[in-house]
């Protein structure tokens, strides 16, 4: 494809990263993919990632258990024992061979689990409150079919730091298994984002109330991991305006500028930058499709966003239903430093490639997302130039 003519001329620039230089700025963001059996990454894990890597790519894993009690889907991978540490070494060798750039997200779903993934010492799952997810929502079961959310435990304020040191202690296991950083994850309704949202927060506590408190919990985490492995290793995602698992905020663009106000402090503090702050779009919802108009308009969503963008002092990604049109628009404009794409780069693992040149692009097939398949759905689907066809095209 050498010569070929650029048709994403901002997305194919090069950019520094703070400790990373990259080579483009279509980044691939963080899916569950249930393919790591029993929590342990398998041989189509090492492939499916290495497919994805080019020199100076950057890509954001899968959502990895910080803990036992962290699951809320079927064989998803975790990073808190040996047999784990081990396997994802040869994911990031893969990675590295080809010369990409691989961070490990951090993941504890909180009150989106079901008893069936949770210890059988303590089924009931836990979060901020004694809530459940209404039944208006459905969690993957083990055998495919879905089920209702049972109601959570809420966390004792003693048990907090517990967990806070579990993802720290996550993160210098990545680092063992030689990946490059982590992102924690802390957006679309998952545990940290069950603190920092007040439509689910109703605690009395130093956790809960204000805004200063809500977003105490994600600031000990941030603190606690970039004190293990370093800021510029460390990278943080949120979605202050996304309602996925009923997170719903009264003040999204408040509770967004809060944070990006601590991360900032903290950077201060250190006296270094985190690698990024990673942020969704709106347009974001539960199933992955546009919905036109939910929070008034798309000027309005773009303002959120840019405010945000605007606050924070460091590298900006953001995500959620981009089209290379949308996310030429977005660098070009400085809305974003980098553009993580989900959908579309599990059915084209050579999508920058794709973007620069304009090809066209696979279609993905929904029903093989969350299979176990190794290979359908996974692996199969072909780079530019194969003539190989994907099982379900």
């Amino acid at each position: 494809m050498a010569g070929s003519a650029n048709h994403s001329p901002y997305l194919s620039k090069p950019y520094q990263m703070g400790l990373f230089r990259l080579s483009h700025r279509v980044v691939l963001a963080p899916m569950t993919r249930c393919r790591a059996l029993n929590g342990i990454p398998q041989q189509a894990n090492v492939e499916y990632y290495a497919q994805r890597a080019t020199e100076g790519s950057f890509l954001i894993t899968e959502g990895t258990l910080v803990s036992p009690k962290a699951g809320g889907f079927p064989h998803c991978p975790g990073i808190y024992n040996q047999a784990q540490i081990d396997a994802w070494k040869k994911v990031v060798h893969a990675v590295h061979a080809k010369g990409g750039i691989i961070f490990c997200q951090l993941w504890h779903v909180g009150r989106a689990s079901h008893q069936v993934y949770q210890p059988s010492d303590d089924p009931a799952p836990v979060s901020s409150t004694d809530k459940p997810i209404s039944g208006k929502w459905r969690i993957l079961m083990p055998g495919g079919k879905y089920g209702t959310y049972p109601r959570p435990r809420r966390l004792a304020t003693a048990e907090i730091p517990v967990i806070v040191e579990q993802f720290k202690q996550a993160a210098v296991n990545a680092i063992q298994a030689g990946f490059d950083g982590v992102e924690i994850h802390g957006a679309h309704g998952y545990l940290i984002d069950q603190f920092l949202k007040d439509g689910i927060n109703d605690r009395s506590d130093t956790y809960g109330g204000p805004l200063p408190n809500r977003i105490r919990f994600l600031r000990e985490l941030v603190q606690s991991v970039i004190s293990a492995i370093g800021p510029g290793r460390v990278g943080v995602r949120v979605s202050p305006a996304i309602d996925h698992l009923e997170a719903q905020d009264s003040d999204p663009l408040s509770l967004g500028l809060a944070i990006t106000e601590m991360l900032n402090a903290l950077q201060q503090s250190a006296g270094e930058k985190l690698a990024y702050l990673h942020i969704t779009q709106p347009r974001y919802t539960a199933y992955g499709q546009a919905e036109a108009g939910r929070y008034g308009s798309p000027e309005e969503e773009s303002r959120l966003i840019r405010a945000w963008r605007d606050a924070y002092e460091g590298t900006f990604i953001a995500s959620g239903g981009f089209t290379l049109e949308l996310g030429e628009e977005a660098v070009a404009c400085g809305a974003a430093d980098l553009v993580s794409y989900g959908r579309l780069f599990i059915s084209n693992p050579d999508l920058p490639e794709r973007f620069r040149i304009n090809a066209g692009l696979n279609r993905y097939v929904r029903s093989t997302f969350y299979t176990q398949d190794p290979v359908v759905g996974f692996t199969d689907y072909p780079f530019l130039g194969e003539r190989r066809e994907h099982s379900r095209l």
